[in-house]
């Protein structure tokens, strides 16, 4: 019976020191949810105006381009997937992947080719297990990142959208993320990133039914195009990553949360099971001490005969 009571102690202070990190990990990112959503409201002022740009330009003018011109019939497409680089966020990684997979679905069921594009380590992860093509991949920034990052994802893509199907390029960018809509929901969704659906982008930039002036355009809208189309696509993947990082951190911080409070109800059980165990045991020793004095008494009793 002491054997049993030495298990239960020994599982109880593994289960608590458990209990600790992840009360730790819960409150780190806690932390973090705040400072990521703080990027994101900061990062929105230049995401609109830039997209009025955008719409201003798209509707000012005929100018046949990548950002704006839709292909009559396009046949490639690339998917960039956000994911994490880290675990324990329960489905958070798991959800954007199952996005990701059904849109890449839809895509081919429309007889496009799909260059996938990763951000995270757990997407890499995913598509190397199972032996899928990876057009790119970047790591090591998804729970805090920079302007900088955005721009790194974003070059291969601006690159292949420039450039003709035949000789690699894509006709369409897709890109899938996880938006943060409250600390218990957040969504993983994918959106079209290019060409540009206007009515989209108006709904967006807050200029639906508003009646823009006339622009005149030097040296000429397609140059203008042009300069816009890296930035418009950075800052979207920007507040894209931005989003996804606050995603992870408030998902991160339930899934622990659920694991602290999982730690506490087991030591509780473990804890009743240990107090049974020690009861059995008392129960047992004062048993074998009233059986033993029991039996002396018997012993003295038929010596006195």
């Amino acid at each position: 019976m002491g054997a049993q009571l030495r298990v239960y102690k020994r599982r109880i202070r593994a289960v608590t020191a458990t209990k600790k990190i992840t009360k730790a990990m819960e409150m780190i990112a806690a932390s973090r949810i705040v400072k990521a959503q703080r990027k994101v409201a900061a990062s929105m002022p230049y995401a609109t105006e830039l997209t009025r740009a955008v719409t201003a330009v798209a509707t000012g003018s005929n100018t046949k381009h990548a950002l704006t011109t839709e292909v009559e019939a396009p046949t490639r497409a690339a998917v960039l997937l956000i994911t994490s680089d880290r675990g324990l966020a329960g489905g958070y990684s798991s959800n954007a992947i199952k996005q990701a997979d059904r849109l890449i679905e839809r895509l081919r069921g429309e007889g496009k080719e799909v260059d996938s594009y990763i951000v995270g380590r757990k997407g890499v992860a995913y598509y190397g297990f199972r032996e899928r093509k990876i057009a790119d991949s970047w790591t090591g920034f998804t729970d805090s990142p920079a302007y900088a990052d955005a721009k790194r994802v974003a070059a291969p893509l601006i690159e292949a959208i420039q450039t003709e199907t035949a000789e690699g390029g894509v006709d369409e960018l897709h890109i899938v993320y996880t938006e943060f809509v409250s600390m218990m929901t957040q969504n993983a969704v994918d959106n079209r990133m290019l060409p540009l659906s206007l009515e989209a982008v108006e709904e967006e930039s807050g200029t639906k039914g508003e009646i823009l002036p006339l622009f005149d355009f030097e040296p000429s809208a397609e140059d203008v195009l042009d300069a816009l189309l890296p930035r418009y696509v950075e800052s979207r993947i920007y507040n894209a990553l931005l989003q996804s990082a606050a995603s992870e951190h408030a998902a991160r911080r339930r899934a622990m949360k659920s694991a602290t409070d999982n730690a506490g109800d087991l030591i509780k059980s473990l804890s009743r099971l240990a107090n049974a165990a020690r009861q059995a045991e008392i129960t047992q020793e004062i048993s074998e001490i009233v059986g033993g004095a029991s039996a002396m008494a018997d012993a003295t009793a038929g010596s006195d005969k």
